[in-house]
């Protein structure tokens, strides 16, 4: 979230940039209610003061009348302290309530668009694929080889449900496997998350309130997450950190659910779109500064294309336009993958980084070189999905036999060179 002193200091950037994001909340309603915010706890403040001062006179008092004077005033100051702190409680659920609507304000360098329609290439990567055969699409070519089953998976989970078996399944750890060794290797620790989370900690990554209906929740009122970051981030809430351990990076995996609320009859067949899934997620904390975040951004994106580099998928990678971006991303790359059944690019891969909008909701600081407290700065993006990879996988790496190549960086982990 942003801090009530910067919303009131910079109100029309602020109101710019919820523009830009095609967001909408009441700034001046916020501005008033700090006003009356900020009026009420001034009066409680004085009459508490002002009733710690009665009470030493009730104290020293030794005329029984105007001790019973004092006492009488000190139950009218009493009641009127009460009445003012019911008042506060009412105007802060309101006030807390605005606060996160408040977007945070996008880089300069983002482009003005109302939706993901508006995005702006600025990157592309291989050819895209021409095959000497018709090809099929990554469903029949799975369904034909035995590794997906969409009908059990419906009639055990329902719509959008799958099995992925033999090969597929294989073919997922092998993705896992090289993908830990890939990102390992660039200076990331490991870490499984939890998937059910308090309801606190997707406010405190943004996804609530906005995302309410695209999250899966439980009878208990907690949540499933939709990425790992969601827990990743709540590991940090309220710890003060040490300097010297920034940049903290992460590579998380957890399983991640989403209800897909909003995406009714998009993507209905396949794995483009489903529940329930898997994904490795980069999360990095680094130190206060702008600097800092534009050039961990530039690295985490650049970690996932060199990694489908990798595989030899062709790619592309858009900046996102303010109205794709969410409530607390500064800046925000999207990596979309070649799909040749579909002749279009698919998203595969998300970096965003937020200064401290996410740190401050969560309470994260570290003391700087002067010992003063600071929220730090954070930043994610998506390693690698599945089983949504593999839509691409399959489908540029088929063969006119029906069989599959394997990337050669991919068949270690996979156990040979062709999926069959």
């Amino acid at each position: 979230m942003l801090d009530i002193k910067f919303i009131r200091e910079n109100l029309d950037l602020v109101k710019m940039g919820a523009t830009k994001k095609n967001m909408t909340v009441d700034l001046d309603g916020l501005i008033a209610l700090d006003d009356s915010r900020k009026q009420i706890l001034l009066s409680v403040e004085a009459k508490k003061a002002e009733q710690n001062t009665v009470s030493r006179e009730v104290a020293l008092a030794t005329d029984e009348s105007a001790r019973a004077q004092l006492i009488a005033e000190m139950k009218i100051l009493k009641e009127e302290i009460q009445k003012e702190e019911e008042e506060l409680k009412e105007v802060m659920r309101k006030w807390q309530e605005l606060m996160l609507q408040v977007p945070n304000i996008p880089d300069m360098s983002v482009p003005d668009g109302k939706d993901d329609s508006e995005n702006k290439e600025i990157k592309t990567w291989g050819e895209k694929t021409i095959f000497p055969f018709t090809p099929k699409s990554h469903v029949d070519i799975m369904t034909t080889l035995g590794i997906v089953d969409f009908e059990r998976g419906t009639k055990v989970h329902g719509f959008r449900g799958y099995y992925l078996q033999k090969g597929g399944a294989r073919l997922s750890w092998a993705i896992w496997n090289y993908a830990q060794k890939f990102f390992l290797d660039r200076g990331f620790d490991p870490l499984i998350v939890p998937a059910i989370v308090r309801k606190s900690n997707l406010y405190g990554t943004g996804h609530l309130p906005n995302d309410a209906e695209d999250v899966y929740k439980t009878q208990d009122e907690d949540y499933l997450v939709g990425t790992a970051e969601v827990s990743t981030m709540g590991y940090y809430a309220d710890d003060v950190l040490d300097r010297s351990e920034l940049p903290i990076k992460w590579l998380s995996f957890s399983p991640c659910f989403r209800r897909e609320a909003g995406s009714h009859g998009k993507d209905t067949k396949g794995l483009i779109r489903v529940h329930e899934f898997y994904k490795l997620e980069q999360v990095l904390l680094c130190e206060a500064s702008h600097e800092e975040s534009v050039k961990w951004h530039e690295w985490l994106n650049k970690n996932t294309e060199e990694f489908i580099e990798s595989l030899g998928i062709p790619y592309r990678t858009v900046i996102n336009c303010g109205g794709d971006l969410g409530q607390g991303q500064v800046k925000k790359y999207d990596i979309e993958l070649w799909v040749p059944g579909e002749e279009k690019y698919r998203e595969i891969s998300s970096a965003s980084y937020f200064h401290d909008f996410q740190a401050r909701r969560f309470n994260i600081r570290y003391k700087d070189e002067n010992g003063k407290l600071r929220y730090v700065h954070s930043l994610n993006c998506t390693a690698i999905p599945t089983p949504r990879i593999l839509v691409s996988l399959v489908e540029n790496f088929q063969q006119a036999d029906g069989t599959v190549k394997i990337p050669p960086a991919l068949a270690p982990y996979f156990g040979s060179d062709v999926l069959q």
